[in-house]
């Protein structure tokens, strides 16, 4: 574990997966899915496992398919999440204090996904993060995605922070190589969706087992 910088400013993380438990969510609106097509149901630890991947690897887990069939699955697939996404997505256990801890410390906090911006955008404001956040960047914001360091950079910018005094937190590879590349410090965590992957293989800075240990690295106290 590398030492944390000591002059952090914000914490930029990802979202499913890292913030929020939306598995049960996204899994519902594949069964909703399926059952409107007539197509078996694959088990829910199968599709938790590739959450972080997006929709069309959630798709993949029902339907063996080239990417091009997947992407017209997609659009029926997201509108009938979007109508359940919070109905029981909630953020991980210990995700509300570390936030409140970061903002009783005025550091900035901001969310980097994937997850495309209609969907995010509704999501966070549903939850009461809409005003919370610095930084949202979606993965559509720009014309790339995590791997690719930009979306980081954006975020860094939106938030008014140096890369170098900023961290990002992610539950994928793809976190850890995107703000890596971008300079920041990365933390990676265990209680995530991790694709089938070991954190401790992905060359983070930090790998935590728990938000509080965050707070920890931050020196930051938690009330619970």
């Amino acid at each position: 574990m590398k030492p944390m910088p000591g002059d952090v400013q914000a914490v930029l993380f990802d979202l499913d997966g890292t913030l929020l438990d939306s598995a049960v969510d996204l899994y519902a609106a594949l069964q909703m899915y399926c059952d409107e097509v007539g197509a078996a149901v694959p088990p829910y630890a199968v599709v938790r496992e590739v959450v972080s991947r997006g929709g069309r690897a959630i798709l993949r887990c029902a339907f063996a398919e080239d990417d091009t069939a997947l992407q017209l699955r997609m659009p029926r697939y997201l509108d009938i999440y979007a109508d359940i996404m919070a109905r029981h997505t909630r953020p991980f256990d210990g995700i509300e204090p570390l936030l409140a801890a970061l903002e009783a410390a005025e550091l900035c906090w901001g969310i980097v996904t994937n997850k495309p911006g209609f969907l995010t955008e509704e999501l966070i404001k549903r939850i009461d993060w809409d005003l919370r956040a610095s930084a949202v960047v979606c993965g559509d914001t720009l014309p790339v995605k995590k791997p690719d360091p930009a979306p980081v950079l954006l975020a860094c910018e939106h938030a008014g922070v140096e890369p170098a005094r900023c961290v990002f937190v992610g539950d994928d590879a793809r976190d850890v190589e995107a703000g890596r590349a971008a300079g920041l410090y990365t933390v990676a965590v265990r209680w995530g969706y991790l694709d089938g992957g070991d954190p401790a293989s992905w060359g983070a800075d930090a790998v935590i087992d728990h938000p509080r240990q965050l707070a920890e690295l931050l020196k930051l106290p938690v009330t619970a």
